[in-house]
């Protein structure tokens, strides 16, 4: 495992870091040709991925802030590169970017379908760096291409490895599919039925979460998933958007 790319004195360069912010590039390098799919002005979309990816940031870091400000009065800068994106920082990015949608007149299922191949491509790159780290790790296994991921001695499966191929694998069917979506929303629910349905299966080969009953996080969350792609599918057809508006 290669957890930082860079590491000299007191210079520390996560891999995980970067992949995660070639990924967030790739991502919206991604949606200028999505958007042109689905009939959005590129830029807009450009705009708008950039504004929930600096929300995200944002918000997350005001509750860090206001969860203990002393903690950031003593180290503002160590606070600030802790990632924390945690659920209650993830709904009110998705308040955020609703919000900012709905004032620049962009369609929202329009815009969840161009998102969704840029979206899975960023799965894609933090599951790598998961996997560069050495964490996700999961469950013993003489496969192989298990590894012995630190600070185990046994040999595991390489779960954020098979997440990433999995992600990469995704993002190929959904620009497929995306020209020749039938209904807006479409290409969003597929990429939100498929990803839940990978990430349910992917827990069978993580190590369990302790003391979770029934089901564990993730997999409550890839259910949520499956489910809000039904009720997407469910909702009465909207026009396809046929020109950049």
């Amino acid at each position: 495992m290669h957890p930082y790319l860079l590491h000299s004195g007191h210079l520390l360069l996560p891999t995980f870091g970067v992949l995660a912010a070639v990924g967030l590039m790739a991502a919206l390098t991604l949606s200028l040709r999505t958007a042109a799919i689905v009939g959005l002005i590129p830029d807009k979309l450009w705009n708008a991925g950039l504004f929930t990816l600096l929300s995200a940031f944002a918000l997350s870091r005001l509750l860090l802030i206001a969860d203990d400000p002393r903690i950031f009065v003593k180290y503002p800068i160590l606070l600030l590169m802790v990632p924390s994106l945690n659920p209650t920082g993830v709904v009110l990015t998705i308040i955020a970017a609703a919000i900012y949608l709905r004032l620049r007149h962009l369609p929202l299922l329009d815009t969840l379908d161009a998102w969704a191949p840029c979206a899975t491509l960023t799965w894609a790159f933090l599951a790598l760096g998961h996997f560069a780290e050495g964490s996700d790790a999961g469950l013993p296994t003489k496969l192989p291409w298990a590894l012995p991921i630190p600070p185990n001695s046994v040999r595991l499966h390489p779960v954020a490895l098979y997440a990433a191929i999995a992600a990469s694998l995704l993002t190929v069917v959904l620009l497929r599919r995306l020209p020749r979506r039938q209904h807006s929303g479409d290409t969003f629910a597929l990429a939100l039925a498929a990803s839940g349905t990978l990430q349910f299966l992917l827990t069978f080969f993580r190590q369990p979460y302790p003391d979770t009953g029934l089901l564990d996080p993730i997999q409550w969350i890839s259910l949520g998933m499956i489910t809000l792609a039904g009720v997407v599918l469910l909702l009465p057809p909207r026009k396809l958007v046929t020109h950049a508006v």
